[in-house]
């Protein structure tokens, strides 16, 4: 029986630069789409359909005796191929469990700061969709910051750390990923919100997520304080933990700036994008930490895994900020995008509540990488 490999392992490669050859069995332009990513995996694509048969398209590229992790979609295909290359006398070979599938799905957790009274800011890194969420905990409570679909992690980690989940909020109407928020209010009790501005078509109850109305953590001195930050989408808001850490949502990333064309509305949703960069987002301390909703390259991930800058340091490598003139801004943001994200349209009305796919389609539907950013 071949080995395997779990999702966090080929995390912890990923972090650790440990190099892994890799055979992707996908069709080639999936595998284009979308693919393991980083500077420990060497990979290589072949589509499982050439190898049922016969392995010698795989000759002069991979070693018998190397280690070769086969993956696929979603760890169907790959245990057929597996079979074949043990068969033709490929002595280490190892099987990804679950496939792309497990690795889109997979959240791992890193500690970005401790906080007032005790507190802690935590992110939740979805290393194979690029999406982060957070969870800030102070005497005892915590809020959630755009979950995940994949609730059972932040329930948890709550219960490991002894807290009550009291707020969930999503910073934005996601369009890349099925939003776990509504999902965890419900089953925790927590006051689920989401910004006024995207709620117009929502089919559920709420409570506004506006600026000017914090959110203290318990008794602490801890507070999340949102901040409207249109532009993204019309309701985007960022949210201020601690004074020192800044929730950006899909608004602003350490490499490049929200795309406003998600809803169709690129030309009309520019100027606030260009005003909330230019004339929020600037005018902010170059101290604060950005913690983005989404990463685009493996590079941006620290030694710890995290996703973070200083807000000094991504104004002087940002390109996104940079571009000054306003016109020049319009155009950059609403000429040559790169594609939507997969089923954006349908993962947009999910998220209002409008469609609900079962388990497998909301797998299918958050294929492929987020696309979120203007490049």
């Amino acid at each position: 029986m071949a080995k395997t490999i779990e999702p966090q392992q080929l995390m912890e490669r990923m972090l650790s630069k440990q190099k892994t050859t890799v055979l992707d069995v996908r069709a080639t332009d999936v595998f284009e789409e979308w693919k393991l990513e980083g500077e420990a995996f060497d990979v290589i694509n072949e589509p499982y359909v050439n190898l049922l048969d016969d392995v010698s398209a795989l000759e002069g590229r991979l070693n018998k005796d190397d280690e070769v992790v086969v993956i696929c979609n979603r760890g169907n295909s790959s245990t057929l191929v597996v079979e074949q290359l043990e068969a033709n006398g490929y002595t280490n070979v190892v099987e990804a469990t679950g496939g792309m599938s497990a690795w889109g799905e997979y959240l791992y957790r890193v500690k970005i700061s401790d906080l007032k009274d005790g507190g802690a800011l935590y992110q939740f890194v979805r290393s194979g969709k690029g999406c982060l969420s957070y969870m800030v905990v102070a005497d005892g409570k915590a809020v959630v910051v755009d979950a995940a679909r994949m609730t059972e992690v932040y329930e948890a980690f709550a219960e490991e750390q002894g807290v009550e989940i009291t707020h969930v909020i999503d910073t934005h109407l996601h369009a890349d990923h099925i939003s776990g928020g509504r999902s965890l209010a419900a089953k925790t009790g927590a006051t689920y919100l989401l910004p006024e501005g995207d709620a117009g078509e929502v089919t559920y109850s709420f409570t506004p997520l506006e600026e000017g109305k914090d959110i203290q953590l318990g008794s602490s001195a801890v507070t999340v304080r949102p901040m409207h930050s249109p532009g993204h989408t019309p309701g985007s808001t960022s949210l201020m933990v601690d004074d020192r850490f800044i929730l950006t949502g899909d608004i602003l990333f350490l490499a490049s700036i929200g795309r406003p064309d998600l809803a169709g509305k690129a030309e009309a949703w520019a100027d606030n994008l260009y005003t909330t960069l230019q004339e929020k987002l600037m005018s902010l301390p170059e101290h604060l930490y950005v913690l983005p909703g989404h990463f685009a390259e493996t590079t941006e991930l620290n030694d710890q895994g995290a996703v973070v800058a200083e807000l000094g340091d991504i104004k002087k490598n940002n390109n996104g900020l940079n571009v000054k003139e306003e016109q020049a801004f319009h155009r950059m943001v609403t000429e040559n995008l790169p594609p939507q994200p997969n089923a954006y349209q349908d993962i947009r009305m999910v998220n209002m509540g409008k469609q609900t796919p079962d388990a497998d389609q909301q797998k299918e539907m958050e294929s492929g990488p987020n696309r979120c950013a203007v490049n």
